[in-house]
């Protein structure tokens, strides 16, 4: 081959090999970047929503009820009397992070209770903070496809300019929203809850009971106190509590509201719990102090190891309650129940 061929047949082989892995870097980094539009990500469910969205799943269509409390929907569990006459019909608020379904004291009682003559309507409730959900957080670790990564040389190597560069897009000027006070955020919460609590109500009228009973689990006890004093419905004459506690930051104490309340009011805790033994007899002391009459305290063993068995028997206490105790006008209630005797 001629040697004046050579060069150039080296030159179409150069022309022909990949370009080297430095060289490609910096033909990336000059062209232009496409910018990915931004895209706001819905935010989180509650989790009483993504509960409720379980529930709906694994539940029968046909013991769900969707509600409207002003703007929001929330899931109720609807369980007719299984009698030709029921006796009435029991709103069950579960406690704080607890659902409509919830295997303690909920559950139990909505699926039973109708086995009795008693239809059962149990209420999802939001959750406890009151706070929106937050925004999905960004993934971390990966770069914006807006912004390309720098490396440290690179950024030292453009120097003021990539600065001046960075530095030219129009700052934020919309102020971050002032975070909630605690009495704002509490107060906000009382709201959705009465508003669930009114939503519940209103169905449980459609159905013409005979009577209607508040029962309130955990924290569920404290709400449904508070509705029943800020209320005061006259349809609804009978508050039953089970394992009552007072939320976190709330106000006042159980033992300061109950009493007002001139409600045959059956009052349900495990005797070996201290600390729900000590706030059961401030209740109690509370309730003769203000001659309450109709309030009755029941007395529980816990069994930890046989919950099924305790599940029972606090079905068993709720409907000899009911059947003993309940009242359509608190003012005929005996005056013997202000001794608190345990069933």
């Amino acid at each position: 081959m001629p040697r004046a061929i050579r060069p150039a047949l080296a030159a179409l082989c150069l022309a022909l090999l990949p370009a080297s892995p430095v060289l490609q870097a910096e033909e990336d980094a000059a062209a232009p970047k496409e910018t990915a539009p931004a895209v706001e990500r819905a935010p989180l469910e509650e989790r009483s929503q993504e509960e409720a969205s379980n529930l709906a799943r694994q539940l029968p269509a046909r013991e769900q009820q969707q509600l409207k409390a002003g703007e929001e929907s929330f899931l109720v569990l609807w369980q007719p009397a299984n009698v030709s006459e029921p006796s009435g019909l029991v709103i069950l608020l579960p406690g704080e992070g607890e659902s409509a379904d919830w295997p303690e004291a909920i559950g139990p009682l909505r699926r039973k209770l109708p086995d009795s003559g008693w239809s059962t309507l149990s209420v999802t409730l939001p959750d406890p903070s009151g706070d929106p959900p937050p925004p999905r957080p960004l993934k971390t670790g990966e770069p914006s496809k807006a912004e390309p990564a720098v490396s440290p040389e690179k950024a030292e190597e453009e120097g003021p300019a990539n600065t001046e560069q960075a530095g030219s897009a129009e700052p934020d000027t919309d102020p971050a929203p002032p975070p909630l006070s605690r009495d704002a955020i509490q107060k906000t919460q009382t709201e959705r809850v009465f508003a669930r609590i009114d939503a519940a109500l209103a169905f449980a009228r459609q159905q013409n009971p005979g009577a209607i009973v508040l029962l309130g689990h955990g924290t569920g006890a404290y709400w449904a106190t508070q509705y029943l004093t800020a209320s005061e419905p006259k349809d609804v004459r009978n508050l039953l509590l089970v394992a009552a506690e007072l939320p976190t930051g709330y106000e006042p104490a159980l033992e300061d509201s109950l009493p007002a309340l001139k409600l045959a009011t059956g009052d349900f805790y495990y005797k070996d719990q201290p600390t729900d033994r000590d706030a059961a007899l401030r209740r109690l002391h509370a309730s003769k102090r203000q001659k309450h009459p109709a309030y009755i305290q029941i007395a529980m063993k816990g069994l930890p190891a046989d919950r099924r068995t305790e599940q029972e028997q606090l079905i068993r206490r709720i409907r000899g309650w009911l059947s003993l105790h309940l009242e359509a006008d608190a003012s005929k209630a005996p005056s013997k129940a202000a001794s608190g005797p345990s069933i």
